[in-house]
């Protein structure tokens, strides 16, 4: 008989730590500029300010009011992996809260992402963890035992993810990315953020960007006359 509750898979294979170290050199704001897959709704932000997370992508989809795959799941995950929670569109109750965050902190979990509200910030900062969510809740979930899915696929801000993707998150928000797109993002991200630099150091030498940039030139050809 299938499982209509939970629908439970093991944990991805681990991105190699080269390449995701390489992806935590480089920017979401940057790879926007070239890359068009995998942005996360901007409503979806840093709890804390200046984190920088690259890992892989552990998923989990749980109903509005019930937390309870939630609980059990954090004692599958670990150090290496950022774990996207898919909401299933709520937007009220508040899943992550102080005891989530120091459990999935004493498993060394890098990170996490709520499409949906977090609670408890202080907690949050007390124990320095990171996490992106839609904001604030005072409501929190349950233990209803209604269901759910452990690294199933999910989405999250709009973006479909899959266990085992590559996550940028960063104070501009959550990029994830498929590991079959992975070394290309980081070959032209690397490249874009070079070329950002040598431009950054013209305009401060006194460069304007519009004639870097060519725009200046085009709006000169069509207001010309």
């Amino acid at each position: 008989m299938p499982n209509l509750t939970y629908k439970m898979n093991p944990m991805p294979a681990q991105i190699p730590q080269e390449k995701l170290d390489r992806l935590s050199r480089l920017e979401t704001a940057t790879i926007g500029h070239f890359y068009h897959f995998g942005f996360a709704h901007p409503a979806i932000q840093p709890v804390l300010p200046g984190k920088v997370i690259a890992a892989t992508v552990t998923t989990l989809v749980i109903p509005g009011l019930d937390s309870t795959l939630l609980h059990h799941c954090l004692s599958q995950v670990g150090p290496g992996y950022f774990m996207a929670v898919d909401r299933l569109g709520d937007t009220k109750y508040a899943c992550w809260g102080g005891g989530v965050t120091r459990m999935a902190a004493m498993m060394g979990l890098s990170g996490a992402c709520v499409d949906g509200p977090h609670t408890d910030t202080a907690e949050v900062e007390e124990q320095d963890f990171a996490i992106w969510s839609r904001g604030p809740s005072p409501v929190t979930t349950r233990l209803y035992d209604s269901g759910g899915g452990f690294n199933v696929p999910v989405c999250i801000g709009g973006a479909a993810v899959l266990p085992g993707y590559a996550v940028l998150a960063d104070p501009s928000g959550v990029l994830f990315i498929a590991p079959e797109d992975l070394d290309d993002v980081l070959e032209q991200g690397e490249l874009k953020t070079e070329r950002g630099r040598i431009n950054e150091a013209k305009i401060t030498e006194g460069a304007h960007l519009g004639e870097m940039s060519g725009a200046t030139a085009m709006v000169s050809a069509k207001t010309a006359g």
